[in-house]
C-alpha cells in the first residue's frame, strides 16, 4: 500500500464520494479518503498525507474555496481538484486564482479524470522538489548544463532558476515564463526543451507578434485548402511540434478565439485545422511566454482566466539585466565568441573601458541589446581587441546617456545632472566642445553644472 496514492476526495454528496471511492480503488493506483463534513477536512489535512485532493465548492457549513484560502494560508502544498456543475465553472475558474490546479465538471469523464489526476501528482511531485532546491545551488550541479550555455550567468538568481527549470522540463505539463522583452525567455524555454525526454524532438518557436491576431490560428493550429482554393494547406505548429515542444512567445497579444481553441486543446488534446471539421490529437509540451502580469485587471477582459490559470501552474520569472549586472561582461564575451567565428576577425577579447561602458547602462531592451551591441561592434572593428570606438555614435551616446541608470541612489537633481556632466566630460578625455555636443546642452550650461573644486 505504500505506493498508493493518496486522494481525499470532499463532496457533502455522499453518492458523489461514493462513487469516486470505488472508482479510484478499481484502478489499484490510489487509496481514497472520502468527507462529507467539510468542517473536519482542516484536521485531516493536518494529521493525514495526501497526494491529491478532489474538492467540491458548494458545499454547508465551509465552502470548497474557504478550504483552498485556508490551505493557502497555512501553507498546505497540496494539488486540488475542483469538483463542479456545469453552471459553476465561472466559479471554478476562480478557485484556480487561488491555488487549484484544475478543475473537473459533473458527471466527469472517468478517462480524463485519470489524466488530470496523473498531471495533478506530477505538479506536485516537482513543485516539492523545487520547494526542496537548496538556497544556494551551483551550475555544476545541473544535469544538463549545455541546455542552459545560451545563458552563461555567474548570478546565483539565475542559477536557482535554472534548477527550477531543469526540475520542471523533467515532467509533461505547460511552463508559464514571463519577464521583460529580451531578457532571455526564449533561450531559457529551448533549455527547458533541451533538457527533457522530450530533447530529440522538434523545438516550435511561435510569436503571437509574427502576424494579424486573426491570422494567428493557422500558424498555430494549420488550415486545409477551402473551395475556394485561395489557400494552401499548412500543417500549423502543433503539428509541426508533434513529440517535442512548441513556444508560443507574447502570449498577451493572442486573441479571444485562438485563446478559446487553445484551450480546447490543452484540456482534451484536441484540436482541428481552419476550414476543417476532423479532430486531430497533439502530442506536445506546451511552454508560453509573456512581458506582462496576465493576472492584472489590464486583462481581465482580454484574457481568458481559464486558459491563463492552466497554463501558469508552473511559473517562472527571469530576471532584467539589470537585475544581475555582473553578468553583463560574461555574456558579451560569450557573445563576441559567437559570432566572431562568422566573421574570421581572430578578435582575443573586449577592452577594460568598453566592459565599463557596458556595465553602467541600464539596458531598457536586456540581453538581447547586449547582444546587438556586441554583434554590430563586431562587425565594425578592424582590430583584434573590441573597443567603444567600434561603436557608431549612437550607441556610445545611448550607452553614456544611460550610465548610473543600474545604479541609481535617491539625490538633488542638481548633484545628479553634474554627476553626469563630469562622466561624460571624463570620456571625452576633456574635450568640453564634445561633451556638451553629447549631452545636447551649450557649453555655458554644461559648465554651469560643473564642480569647483
Amino acid at each position: 500500500m505504500s505506493d498508493m496514492k493518496k486522494v481525499l476526495i470532499v463532496d457533502d454528496d455522499v453518492a458523489v464520494t461514493n462513487y469516486f471511492m470505488v472508482f479510484l480503488m478499481q484502478t489499484g493506483i490510489f487509496e481514497p479518503d472520502v468527507e462529507n463534513d467539510s468542517r473536519r477536512v482542516k484536521g485531516l489535512l493536518q494529521e493525514n498525507h495526501y497526494d491529491v485532493i478532489m474538492l467540491d465548492l458548494d458545499m454547508p457549513n465551509i465552502t470548497g474555496m474557504e478550504i483552498l484560502k485556508m490551505m493557502r494560508a497555512e501553507d498546505i502544498n497540496i494539488p486540488v481538484l475542483i469538483l463542479t456543475g456545469v453552471s459553476d465553472v465561472e466559479l471554478a475558474v476562480r478557485a484556480m486564482k487561488h491555488g487549484a490546479f484544475d478543475y473537473l465538471t459533473k458527471p466527469v469523464d472517468e478517462d480524463h479524470l485519470l489524466e488530470v489526476l496523473s498531471s495533478a501528482m506530477e505538479m506536485g511531485a516537482l513543485q516539492q522538489i523545487m520547494e526542496e532546491l537548496p538556497a544556494e545551488v551551483n551550475p555544476e550541479d545541473l544535469d544538463h548544463q549545455s541546455a542552459f550555455k545560451h545563458l552563461p550567468t555567474q548570478d546565483p538568481t539565475m542559477i536557482h532558476l535554472f534548477h527550477q527549470a531543469e526540475t520542471l522540463a523533467r515532467g509533461s505539463l505547460s511552463v508559464f515564463l514571463w519577464g521583460e522583452r529580451g531578457s532571455g525567455k526564449s533561450w531559457l524555454a529551448h533549455g527547458i526543451h533541451k533538457a527533457s525526454d522530450r530533447r530529440d524532438g522538434p523545438f516550435v518557436s511561435l510569436d503571437c507578434t509574427s502576424c494579424p491576431p486573426d491570422e494567428f490560428s493557422f500558424v498555430l493550429f494549420g488550415r486545409v485548402k477551402d473551395w475556394s482554393g485561395e489557400f494552401e494547406n499548412k500543417p500549423g505548429g502543433l503539428s509541426d511540434a508533434t513529440g517535442g515542444t512548441i513556444f508560443i512567445n507574447n502570449l498577451e497579444h493572442m486573441s479571444p478565439q485562438v485563446q478559446m481553441r487553445l484551450n480546447h486543446a490543452l484540456h482534451t488534446g484536441e484540436y482541428y485545422r481552419d476550414n476543417s471539421t476532423e479532430i486531430l490529437q497533439s502530442d506536445v509540451r506546451y511552454i508560453v511566454s509573456s512581458t506582462h502580469d496576465l493576472t492584472s485587471s489590464k486583462f481581465k477582459d482580454s484574457f481568458s482566466r481559464d486558459l491563463l490559470y492552466q497554463l501558469m501552474v508552473n511559473s517562472l520569472q527571469v530576471p532584467a539585466l539589470r537585475d544581475r549586472h555582473k553578468d553583463i561582461p560574461i555574456l558579451a564575451q560569450f557573445f563576441l565568441e559567437e559570432e566572431d567565428q562568422h566573421h574570421n576577425k581572430d578578435i582575443k577579447s573586449i577592452s577594460p573601458e568598453f566592459l565599463d561602458l557596458l556595465g553602467n547602462y541600464y539596458f531598457p531592451g536586456n540581453i538581447q541589446e547586449l547582444r546587438k551591441l556586441v554583434l554590430s561592434a563586431i562587425a565594425e572593428t578592424t582590430d583584434d581587441i573590441l573597443d567603444v570606438d567600434d561603436l557608431s555614435s549612437y550607441s556610445r551616446e545611448r550607452l553614456i546617456l544611460g550610465a548610473f541608470a543600474c545604479t541609481f541612489q535617491p539625490r538633488n537633481l542638481h548633484e545628479f545632472i553634474q554627476e553626469q556632466v563630469e562622466c561624460t566630460v571624463k570620456y571625452c578625455k576633456g574635450d568640453l566642445k564634445e561633451a556638451a555636443r553629447l549631452l545636447d546642452i551649450s557649453v555655458k550650461v554644461m559648465n554651469s553644472y560643473r564642480s569647483t573644486d
